[in-house]
């Protein structure tokens, strides 16, 4: 914000007009604007139309007089700090000037008479402090308006990534409904087919982990992802990387070695974030190898440390690129060659999971063309990893009415299917409207109601509900993709019971209905 003509003033009350007129001759010479005044008040009324600084004799500030001055002074903003210039009478110091001097603020004394270069330099450094000051402001006003930009992105950030995982849920849903109903079905059970719906619930699993922490925001920005640790056979943990990272492997026709250790090594982690290291090490092996290159995963145990190697035959890593392989957004290789190299996150996210586990990650190379290694350490832990438990069928429900209401045909559908093989009598229901007649003419246990629907959404629908003493006996669960602070707190206000996050973990849904 540049400062106008007007700004870069210097108002003057001299001490008699005659001085006024020589003192303003004086400064129009040296290209300085100069606008005298006849009072106190007509300075003190001109200052709202800007000004550099302020030339003024003492005389004027004898008593209450500089009142109005210190009163304007005093309301200035915080960027502002006018320079006050008082021309003093000669010989000691006058209780005038010195009161102005404690009270004013950014006060120059100059006694009088004045030689000329000395009054011209007192002039143009405080004008030169006053063009500081407001090009200070002009930093500020942009720095202000670049935070309420950055404020606004945030936001807007914040408001894309609930969506996103709001529409990300509604898919995870009907697909975990159907897992369950196949496993109700012994789908699980046959050898035929377990391998695949294992795979399938593990993967959905995984899928909705990572939502969770995509709608997360403010523990991501911070870099904070939560760990949930149990003992785990590291064995398993790298099958389960391999089958996450397999379509990428199959695409470029790597080969994938595996050597196991033949003892059990048991480490206490998070399941899905290890997974998701391994799976990182492995797509960044098969990114930097050539198609059909050969990829080796060893675990083995090192002393108190379990160590997992991948170690691939591709482009390599000069020395002096190997302590910066771990640095956020570094890529090896730019080249048009390795265009398909991502965003350069994903060891960074390797070394910061392994630390949060209490190991740590190396890479290795020989040089360019030689292939690379990466190794992690993570501590072994004495007690044997948690085997694998059989698939518990789920208690069938008592008998109750239960109305869905989902806007979402196959979520809503698939969960009646599920319900209906528990045991219960099931009503559904595609809209507010349509909720509200069938709780009417159904006469429902429990409604289990989503909340972003179009037109009459479920806040609104809940509200209704409660709105009639006759549904009083009626227990309202939220099952929405929504699942922020500020919606738990929202659904709570509108009158339902409990708020449940798509897609549900069915036997906390089972407890629900059962006690409901």
């Amino acid at each position: 914000m540049s400062p106008s003509p007007r700004d870069l003033r210097l108002l003057m009350l001299a001490p008699t007009s005659r001085d006024g007129g020589i003192t303003s001759e004086l400064l129009r010479g040296a290209g300085i604007e100069v606008d005298t005044c006849a009072t106190l008040e007509d300075l003190t009324q001109s200052l709202n139309d800007g000004a550099a600084a302020v030339m003024i004799g003492e005389e004027h500030l004898a008593g209450g007089m500089k009142a109005p001055l210190a009163a304007w002074l005093a309301r200035q903003p915080p960027w502002s700090d006018l320079p006050i210039l008082i021309l003093t009478r000669p010989g000691a110091d006058s209780p005038e000037s010195a009161e102005a001097w404690r009270t004013l603020g950014n006060v120059t004394l100059i006694e009088r008479p004045t030689r000329v270069t000395t009054l011209l330099s007192a002039v143009q450094t405080a004008i030169r402090a006053r063009a500081r000051q407001y090009q200070i402001r002009g930093h500020l006003s942009e720095r202000h308006r670049t935070e309420q930009q950055l404020r606004a992105a945030d936001r807007r950030k914040d408001e894309f990534l609930a969506t996103l995982g709001h529409e990300l849920r509604n898919p995870l849903a009907p697909i975990l409904n159907s897992l369950e109903i196949l496993k109700l079905s012994g789908a699980f059970e046959d050898a035929r087919t377990a391998p695949a719906c294992a795979v399938m619930a593990r993967q959905v699993h995984h899928l909705n982990r990572l939502v969770d922490d995509l709608l997360e925001v403010s523990r991501i920005t911070r870099g904070i992802i939560e760990v949930k640790k149990e003992p785990l056979d590291l064995a398993a943990i790298v099958k389960a990387a391999i089958e996450t990272s397999r379509p990428v492997l199959d695409n470029l026709r790597h080969e994938i070695h595996v050597d196991v250790a033949p003892e059990q090594l048991c480490v206490g982690g998070d399941p899905v974030r290890l997974t998701q290291v391994f799976a990182n090490l492995l797509n960044n092996a098969a990114k930097y190898t050539n198609h059909g290159g050969i990829i080796t995963i060893t675990t083995r145990r090192d002393g108190g440390d379990a160590m997992v190697s991948v170690r691939d035959n591709g482009i390599g890593i000069a020395p002096n690129l190997l302590s910066q392989v771990f640095d956020m957004f570094m890529q090896v290789d730019r080249s048009t060659r390795r265009s398909q190299g991502g965003l350069g996150i994903g060891l960074t996210l390797v070394r910061s999971l392994v630390s949060m586990h209490g190991g740590t990650v190396e890479a290795r190379s020989d040089g360019p063309g030689l292939g690379s290694e990466f190794i992690v350490r993570l501590p072994l832990l004495v007690e044997p990893a948690r085997t694998t438990e059989s698939v518990r069928p789920i208690a069938p429900l008592p008998s109750k009415r239960i109305l869905i209401v989902d806007d979402s045909r196959d979520g809503g559908e698939s969960l009646a299917m599920l319900l209906r093989v528990l045991g219960a009598e099931v009503a559904l229901a595609h809209s507010g409207r349509d909720a509200l007649a069938c709780v009417a003419a159904f006469r429902p246990d429990v409604v289990l109601l989503d909340i972003g629907m179009p037109g009459m959404d479920g806040y609104e629908v809940a509200r209704r509900i409660r709105a009639n003493r006759d549904n009083r006996h009626i227990s309202l669960i939220a099952l929405t993709g929504w699942g922020q602070d500020e919606d738990r707190q929202r659904s709570s206000a509108a009158g339902f019971d409990h708020h449940l996050v798509k897609p549900a973990d069915i036997e906390q849904l089972r407890q629900l209905l059962t006690v409901a």
